[in-house]
């Protein structure tokens, strides 16, 4: 089976991102309402800039981050997506090489090597992601990127849900992520309140680990737990109100459910490349 295009995942990528901005999540940015000195035309203009180089022609993966990320950095002199770009790049690769799309995933993570890991490090270290911390082996801050990039994940795998994809074949998008699509869907949830949807189902079944990084697990657990509380509303009635208390709530507190977000990017870009094979 012939891949797709690079327009074609180009175009899917840029309509996904725009698409989970237009969901209200919580704590999270949003067309609802800005935070953590992020805006929303930051990530509009990060998804624009991006997309060429995330779909780029026989790029390998480490390469699609890189230069995903320079561009991002040079437009909006911020890190807006660099979840998003690690998440969505192996995803693009396996469209790109055609085929049903986990088995390409999974190839493509197999086939990872030192210079995806070079790329992508150089990708972390200039985008410079919050709560990172230090690691005893294979510390993004060191001299050298390692020889394995999937060495490297697995080592962060326990702290990071990003990293944990890389060394699980991307369990949580699609243990996580398309079933609670596939349900919003079922119950008539129109676009952005099925993503919503998403977002919730990621941030209520593990804590965000970008909150751990930044303010420690229990803080990220107790996130979840109010998550998993917001689950009882009926998205079908828009409940604006209620989420926005929740919004303003977490970022008041400076919680920012970043991972949840990304992995709801990457969920949506998923089911449009499921959807292309068709």
């Amino acid at each position: 089976m012939s891949g797709l295009s690079p327009d074609v995942i180009a175009a899917a990528y840029r309509a996904c991102c725009l698409a989970e901005l237009d969901a209200l999540k919580p704590g999270n940015v949003h067309v609802f309402g800005d935070g953590h000195r992020m805006a929303v035309a930051d990530f509009v203009t990060s998804a624009e800039v991006s997309a060429p180089h995330l779909a780029e022609p026989g790029a390998r993966i480490g390469r699609r981050v890189r230069t995903a990320m320079e561009a991002t950095l040079g437009a909006v002199g911020q890190n807006t997506n660099l979840g998003i770009l690690l998440l969505c790049a192996p995803l693009a690769l396996a469209a790109e090489r055609g085929g049903p799309l986990r088995r390409a995933l999974s190839h493509v993570l197999d086939t990872l090597d030192a210079a995806d890991a070079a790329d992508v490090f150089a990708a972390i270290r200039a985008a410079n992601p919050g709560g990172l911390g230090r690691a005893e082996r294979h510390d993004v801050t060191g001299p050298e990127a390692p020889a394995s990039l999937v060495a490297a994940m697995a080592e962060a795998a326990p702290r990071d849900r990003i990293a944990r994809a890389y060394v699980t074949g991307f369990a949580d998008i699609f243990g996580i992520g398309l079933p609670a699509l596939a349900e919003a869907r079922g119950k008539g949830l129109t676009p952005p309140w099925s993503t919503t949807a998403v977002f919730l189902g990621y941030l209520a079944a593990v804590p965000d680990s970008h909150v751990a990084r930044k303010h420690g697990a229990a803080r990220a657990d107790a996130l979840r737990a109010e998550a998993a509380e917001l689950l009882s509303l009926d998205l079908a009635n828009h409940p604006v109100t209620e989420l926005l208390v929740r919004d303003r709530s977490w970022k008041g507190r400076n919680l920012n459910p970043g991972t949840s977000a990304d992995m709801t990017v990457a969920t949506l870009f998923a089911d449009r490349l499921l959807a292309a094979e068709t």
